[in-house]
């Protein structure tokens, strides 16, 4: 960083630029943004929301395309179902997602706060353009709340605040949705609330919750509660891509007059970069924990380039060592690393799904037990059955034995597994005696369900016999 830059007071760095300085909110009215990156982050938005409330309405073969039921433990992920049976596949889902999430920063900096994340999507794209909307921009925003209370203010103030709280109303039935299915959904909402008390309960908190975020804590959520921003001091470093002042070329800082020949850097100090800043903070003082690289700076920069006959990108995505070098180096050791390990990590998880069946089976001889005698001069081994079902459809079963001359007895009812369900059952494997040469003897089951083989399972009996 240069002398000017060193020489300038950074208080920023001993304050947040939401409080002031006897510890009070400072409240952050950011200007409309506009330009290039606005309206891609705007499109960006639009689509993820869509896909948002869009994906409870959809449907494959009548089940829904998503479903997050935590609290029974029970997943439909893209059509298909997961079960607490595939707990190793979330886990290792996760540890991708986690690591994706590494390299991103450590490459691309907080690219998914600014452009994916849905605090920053329903807040700048969704709330605040309403808020834009009916108050106006920052100046008019900071002139209504100054203004004491009359008519308009009461129905400006008051028609966003009805508006606010309807739409997080909605976010939390459509998050619901995700959880219980749209179809349980419809009939809760068809039905009296007192039906259904505690869903009901349930949807009006989280509804508060989102209405208190989205209205009065909003940055505050990026800058003291979610912990990425702070993470991000330990991933980034000087290679690292995110929105940078190039203070080589901005400073020092000057505003233009006529006639004035002083030799001042591109910056006007025209401090539209913190006017449209939605955490408040001065992208020119550096990488800061608040900047949630969310662009606004980049095109209000831009902007004022345009009109003074400047190039572009005094303010642009760059890394520290681009700025200082103007060289950019994206494939870093750091970020070749945590590359290799995502791409084993999706390798891995691709060939698990690919090759994940609908059933899941286990036969073990129940541990501690002799063989048994049984009439008709046979004897018999108790045996452990476990089929776990991973489809939508109840799978009856039925065994058989495929090498063996002998019989299966199911102990209790016959075997039916629920969809999504587990079942577990004992049986007897009666072989004839002299079928029965040594101590060992192995041979296979087949597990059949509707005329078709699920699998074929080795197992052994053991029996020590006599022949007469």
């Amino acid at each position: 960083m240069n002398d000017a830059l060193k020489s300038h007071e950074e208080t920023f760095r001993d304050s947040i630029a939401t409080v002031t300085k006897e510890g009070k909110r400072k409240w952050i009215y950011p200007r409309k943004p506009s330009g290039k990156f606005y309206n891609a982050r705007t499109i960006v938005s639009y689509f993820l929301l869509a896909f948002l409330f869009a994906v409870p309405f959809i449907k494959i073969d009548g089940h829904p395309f998503v479903i997050l039921n935590v609290l029974e433990r029970k997943f439909i992920i893209f059509g298909i179902p997961f079960g607490p049976h595939d707990l190793h596949l979330f886990a290792l889902t996760m540890i991708a997602i986690i690591v994706s999430i590494f390299l991103f920063t450590v490459v691309y900096g907080r690219l998914f706060c600014g452009w994916i994340c849905p605090q920053t999507i329903f807040l700048e794209m969704v709330f605040r353009k309403i808020e834009y909307w009916i108050e106006g921009d920052a100046n008019k925003q900071r002139a209504l709340k100054n203004t004491p209370m009359n008519a308009e203010k009461f129905i400006k103030k008051g028609s966003k605040q009805l508006i606010f709280f309807f739409l997080s109303f909605i976010i939390s039935n459509i998050f619901l949705s995700y959880i219980i299915g749209i179809d349980t959904l419809k009939q809760y909402i068809s039905h009296s609330p007192f039906e259904h008390s505690g869903t009901f309960i349930a949807v009006l908190f989280f509804s508060g919750a989102f209405y208190f975020v989205f209205t009065s804590f909003r940055e505050q959520a990026c800058v003291l509660v979610c912990p990425y921003g702070r993470l991000q001091g330990v991933m980034l470093d000087q290679n690292s891509i995110v929105i940078h002042y190039d203070y080589k070329r901005g400073e020092p800082r000057g505003k233009i007059k006529k006639g004035e020949t002083q030799n001042y850097g591109d910056c006007i100090d025209c401090n539209l970069c913190v006017d449209v800043c939605p955490t408040g903070i001065d992208i020119r003082n550096g990488t800061q924990l608040e900047c949630v690289n969310c662009t606004a700076c980049i095109d209000a920069c831009n902007t004022v380039m345009d009109k003074i006959n400047r190039p572009k990108g005094l303010i642009r995505y760059a890394s520290k060592n681009e700025i200082e070098t103007s060289k950019r180096s994206i494939f870093t050791p750091r970020a070749i690393s945590y590359t290799m390990v995502l791409i084993l990590l999706t390798t891995v998880i691709t060939y698990m799904l690919l090759n994940r069946s609908k059933v899941e089976l286990s036969i073990l001889r129940t541990p501690g037990t002799l063989y048994q005698e049984q009439p008709g001069d046979k004897v018999s081994n108790i045996y452990d059955l476990k089929i776990i079902n991973k489809s939508f459809d109840i799978l009856p079963a039925a065994l058989t034995l495929q090498n063996q001359e002998g019989e299966i007895k199911i102990i209790g009812n016959d075997l039916k597994v629920e969809p999504q369900g587990v079942t577990e059952a004992k049986f007897l494997v009666i072989l004839p005696k002299e079928k029965i040469k040594q101590l060992k003897t192995t041979f296979k089951i087949a597990v059949v369900s509707n005329g078709k083989i699920l699998d074929v399972i080795n197992t052994a009996f053991l029996a020590k016999v006599k022949i007469k």
